[in-house]
């Protein structure tokens, strides 16, 4: 790879923030974009940021992806030939509510993305799908073969849209494009509103955690680490016309998963023990968008680019226990 600068969007976000970390060590220049909006604590996005910044080969430019004139003169000016877009608007109960934050950063804003990747020579756009794509499906594991037109949430629908575009604009101007299905990614750093966190913070301070369907719910939990591997895998992994079912489109999608779901009540057991006390359970039954379980099949990944995830969820626990006692002193 040249020593061009490799854009990140949502830098200072969970998943960017470990793969704009992983870049660094690896020698790379990195432009990291992020708005640091307010939908969890943007103290924490401030406090990843400044160790990013930290490192000299880190630039940051803060700006909303839904805001044309300002993104399309950020392809301009650098002309990045890789583009890793990790920013979206996150959280599938929060878009029940707050539906135009939605379209604004995952459907406008990728448009941004797109329209700066096609007219600026981008050589290979690597974006965040998500597992939620599956919606309703029953069948496990889920497949990227698997049908995914029936999702149960507006954050699903989003994604499902962003593949569709990708996959529109691979066809249309030939830009290389590889779409992430991530699976419930946890670790250190990790976002707020994501279950471990919840679950640490309430069994922290004596809180009830709320356990949905009555804990009968199975997740892949997929540690952070090995998501940012697979991830720079697969940057140079530019896919060809030869591949994908896409009738020659450029593209590809993946899983990116632990290929092991885990029980709720497993999860928390774990907890309990690292943290060395008891959960004070609150039993609610299922609710508006949710699914009883994800698993992914992640044979195309480990085909093509080797990944095979290395962390258990008791080790990715012990982590992420370890640095959220750090972080807040605890």
């Amino acid at each position: 790879m040249s020593d061009q600068a490799i854009l990140v969007t949502g830098a200072a976000g969970f998943i960017g923030f470990h793969v704009a970390r992983r870049l660094l060590a690896e020698g790379h220049k990195v432009v990291g974009l992020d708005n640091l909006n307010s939908y969890y604590d943007p103290a924490l996005k401030q406090a990843r940021l400044d160790i990013l910044r930290a490192d000299s080969r880190f630039s940051f430019v803060q700006t909303d992806l839904a805001d044309r004139a300002s993104m399309s003169e950020l392809f301009e000016k650098n002309r990045f030939t890789r583009v890793l877009h990790l920013a979206a608007q996150a959280g599938v109960r929060y878009s029940i509510d707050h539906p135009h934050a939605y379209a604004d950063a995952n459907l406008a804003g990728f448009l941004n993305v797109l329209e700066g990747c096609r007219h600026h020579g981008c050589g290979h756009l690597i974006y965040a799908s998500s597992s939620s794509v599956y919606g309703a499906n029953t069948k496990l594991p889920f497949s990227v073969d698997d049908r995914t037109d029936h999702p149960v949430s507006l954050y699903a629908a989003t994604k499902k849209a962003n593949e569709l575009m990708a996959h529109s604009y691979s066809h249309l101007y030939s830009l290389p494009t590889t779409g992430l299905r991530f699976f419930t990614v946890y670790g250190p750093w990790g976002r707020p509103d994501m279950a471990i966190f919840l679950f640490t913070k309430a069994i922290v301070e004596g809180t009830p955690i709320k356990l949905f369907n009555h804990g009968k719910m199975q997740r892949d939990f997929t540690y952070v680490d090995d998501v940012a591997h697979g991830i720079l895998r697969l940057i140079d992994r530019v896919p060809g016309s030869t591949e994908g079912k896409g009738g020659g489109a450029l593209a590809r999608i993946y899983n990116i998963g632990n290929n092991r779901p885990e029980d709720l009540m497993h999860v928390v057991a774990v907890l309990e023990k690292e943290l060395g006390r008891a959960a004070v359970k609150q039993m609610l039954p299922m609710q508006p968008g949710d699914v009883l379980a994800t698993y992914a099949d992640i044979d195309d990944l480990t085909r093509d680019v080797g990944f095979r995830p290395q962390t258990s969820i008791e080790d990715g626990i012990r982590a992420f226990v370890a640095w959220y006692r750090d972080h807040y002193r605890i």
